[in-house]
């Protein structure tokens, strides 16, 4: 079931966010710019439906991957991505750390922008890893945050509370770069949470 599943699934899961993607109206909200320049880039893991879309709407050309747990999910989310041209990095916070941040730091320094959920993949939810932080300060690369907050949604009940944008709504996105050069991990970690957490819903 889970080899059918992994076939059938991703189509799926990208024509109904394709489909809440172009019904929606979208108002962006730049908190500050965004250059054409090399980012970390972060969301919470309840807002993977859509952010990667806004991102790729923002940064359409960048060689682009994204760290994705090894779970069963983590392979449906990477196949996902991939239609919007996502690469996967398979591992995360918990299983796989050191070799996946190792990727990831090889990824950045050619050039690669690295998409993570500092929550994922298991929580707790608007918990913050290292990773995000860790790759910024070793790469001294910015970091770029999407959040968003739809009009109309319904939350799973699900650890994240994942967020699914009702079709025809109207979605604001917030975006802003945040730079941690020269931070400690803990103080740097503190301020991308308070950041994100601005503009992330209850």
């Amino acid at each position: 079931m889970r080899t059918i599943g992994a076939v059938v699934i991703p189509p799926l899961l990208y024509i109904i966010m394709r489909f809440i993607w172009l019904t929606s109206r979208k108002k962006f909200h730049f908190i500050n710019p965004i250059f054409d320049h090399q980012y970390i880039c972060v969301c919470w893991h309840s807002e993977l439906l859509i952010s990667p879309q806004a991102y790729r709407k923002i940064h359409p050309c960048h060689p682009s991957s994204a760290i994705i747990s090894q779970h069963f999910d983590g392979e449906l989310i990477s196949k996902v991505l991939g239609y919007l041209k996502i690469n996967a990095l398979r591992g995360s916070s918990r299983k796989g750390a050191k070799g996946v941040l190792l990727q990831a730091f090889r990824k950045v320094k050619n050039g690669t922008e690295v998409l993570i959920t500092p929550d994922g993949p298991r929580g707790p939810r608007y918990s913050m890893s290292d990773g995000a932080i860790g790759l910024a300060l070793r790469s001294n690369k910015p970091i770029f945050i999407i959040n968003y907050k739809p009009s109309s949604y319904w939350q799973l009940k699900s650890w994240d509370s994942f967020i699914i944008p009702k079709p025809f709504t109207k979605i604001d996105f917030f975006v802003q770069s945040i730079s941690l050069e020269g931070m400690e991990l803990e103080e740097a970690k503190e301020i991308l949470r308070e950041k994100m957490l601005a503009n992330a819903l209850p």
